[in-house]
């Protein structure tokens, strides 16, 4: 199986500050970038969180990069630009986004994460707690949900439109009850 490489995952860089509604692609298996690629060649704004997958074989290291949220790639732009998505032929389902204001905020909470250097780890499904809103430090304003383990806490940040949760670590005493 190859190796990944990090490839384009944000095009424009102001894709928070355009007007256009979101959309969101439900891609066929492992077609992420290829649609990212598509939709670059054909200057459609779109989104494609990616994280650093480290993976050891016969004694080597290899680095990889793969989609934050597997199978997902968040698009904005009118009928227009859904037809030319379309017509990448990789596209299982185009998902409507009913509270584009919600999806946009939790998009740019993942996007400052990662400007941030947050290591995202993904998670295969929501997990119960309280929510919080983070007081202080470079976290300060996010809310979410904690995850109590055995030697950390962590910051459940959700992409609610499609059940998908990341988590990022925070200390303890940057916390505090949410009201949501």
């Amino acid at each position: 199986m190859p190796l990944l490489a990090k490839e384009t995952e944000i095009a424009p860089e102001t894709i928070f500050d355009l007007s256009e509604p979101w959309s969101v692609a439900h891609v066929r298996s492992r077609q992420e970038k290829v649609l990212a690629r598509h939709l670059l060649e054909n200057s459609i704004p779109f989104y494609l969180p990616q994280i650093e997958k480290t993976t050891a074989r016969a004694g080597r290291r290899f680095v990889s990069w793969v989609p934050l949220f597997g199978g997902y790639v968040f698009f904005r732009g009118g009928r227009d630009a859904r037809q030319r998505a379309l017509r990448s032929n990789v596209i299982a389902s185009l998902i409507d986004v009913q509270d584009q204001e919600r999806l946009d905020r939790e998009l740019r909470q993942i996007r400052e994460l990662q400007l941030m250097g947050a290591s995202l780890i993904p998670l295969p499904e929501f997990a119960a707690g309280d929510a919080v809103k983070i007081d202080e430090g470079a976290f300060a304003g996010y809310e979410g949900v904690v995850v109590r383990t055995a030697k950390r806490d962590r910051l459940l940040i959700s992409i609610s439109l499609l059940r998908k949760t990341v988590a990022v670590e925070f200390p303890q005493t940057a916390v505090r009850k949410s009201r949501r």
